[in-house]
């Protein structure tokens, strides 16, 4: 192992010994920066070290045309210190090369979603369509908070809403949860923790009146869909969401108990929804099918619907109710068993709230109720 004093005139002309594949050049002043000259032309600068298990090591500073002599020798005086002081740096290097992009993080996100998620194609499309666009080339430990805040205000200077942005937030920062919980390098601070949040009033109130009832129905019974007219009639009459009702097994309808069991809903918890006289008519109606456990399916396929949002748009534009969601059939559900008398308390147990507070967003809508009960104060006090 030839050792020289290692210049920029020495480096330029040296080159690799007769009959060899490589000559390596050590260094006489700074201990193991080393030129490695190959056979074929090559040239590269190293440094070689002991680490602290006495195991010899050798880190790349980089090859002979990409960087000046003078370069090359600063950096290994660098890395001379670093291992004095008890460092490492090809362990270093290796750990930098092991903290993954954002999208390798992400594509452990959506298979954990899609394990443990109901609704994880909301997920995926979130992760695709926002976040991957913007962070997936990004090694996770150059995702900083001050990077995120920029990108959530772009976000909302965009259009998007604010509950939307929120969503970005949430979903960013969980999968560096997720990560950190498997331990990967670069994932345990997450950057979008202590980002200043405003409170969301995100709630759409959208309710229907007896009128606009009494039309969707007419229209829902002219669409196309058959099922349709069954489906709204149920929501309006339950509250269920959605999904819940287009799952629904007959086997969950107890008709001598009025009862509907569901078995798993939003809030990972299972209910009973009683059954009114006009919802037990309805599911007396129902075409059933032979072979099949579904309460109202796609008659053509038998099977739980995929989406009904064709035919919901041709009858809302019937009705001349414009934006109304199929969601706010289960609000409207709520305001008329509110209006009705039914103490909020009930309401929620009915609607399968995991909390009070979800249900008090009903409270406003008691006004007939609420006067008929200072009318009667004011009559029995003016008596």
């Amino acid at each position: 192992m030839p050792r020289v004093n290692l210049t920029p005139s020495f480096v330029a002309s040296a080159g690799c010994e007769v009959g060899k594949g490589k000559t390596e050049w050590f260094d006489l002043s700074v201990t193991g920066f080393t030129l490695e000259c190959r056979s074929t032309g090559g040239r590269t600068y190293y440094l070689r070290y002991f680490d602290s298990t006495g195991r010899q090591r050798q880190f790349k500073i980089g090859r002979y045309e990409d960087l000046t002599f003078a370069a090359a020798k600063k950096r290994a005086l660098q890395l001379r210190s670093e291992v004095v002081m008890g460092g490492d740096p090809s362990a270093k290097k290796a750990e930098a090369k092991s903290i993954p992009l954002y999208s390798e993080i992400a594509a452990s996100h959506l298979a954990y979603a899609k394990l443990h998620l109901k609704s994880w194609a909301s997920t995926e499309m979130t992760l695709r369509v926002h976040i991957v666009p913007k962070w997936g080339k990004v090694r996770v430990t150059d995702i900083t908070r001050q990077g995120v805040a920029q990108w959530l205000a772009d976000k909302r200077a965009s259009g998007l809403s604010p509950a939307s942005v929120e969503k970005l937030r949430v979903l960013l920062g969980r999968s560096f949860e997720l990560a950190a919980q498997d331990d990967v390098p670069g994932c345990h601070k997450n950057p979008t923790r202590g980002l200043p949040r405003k409170p969301l009033n995100n709630a759409r109130d959208r309710f229907l009146t007896a009128e606009e009832a009494a039309r969707l129905k007419v229209a829902v019974a002219a669409s196309k869909n058959p099922q349709l007219q069954h489906i709204v009639g149920l929501l309006l009459l339950t509250g269920a969401r959605m999904r819940e009702l287009l799952d629904a097994r007959w086997e969950h309808v107890d008709l001598e108990r009025r009862q509907w069991y569901i078995p798993t809903s939003k809030t990972g918890r299972s209910r009973h929804v009683p059954l009114s006289t006009p919802a037990l008519a309805i599911i007396a109606a129902l075409p059933r099918f032979k072979g099949c456990p579904w309460l109202v399916p796609n008659i053509d396929t038998r099977k739980p619907f995929v989406s009904i949002k064709h035919g919901w748009q041709m009858a809302i534009k019937a009705a001349n109710l414009p934006g109304l969601r199929i969601h706010d059939l289960r609000h409207s559900a709520a305001s008329f068993m509110v209006n009705s008398g039914v103490d909020l308390f009930a309401v929620g147990k009915v609607l399968g709230h995991a909390s009070y507070q979800s249900t008090q967003r009903y409270s406003h809508l008691a006004q007939d109720t609420l006067l008929k009960a200072v009318e009667a104060g004011a009559a029995k006090h003016c008596d």
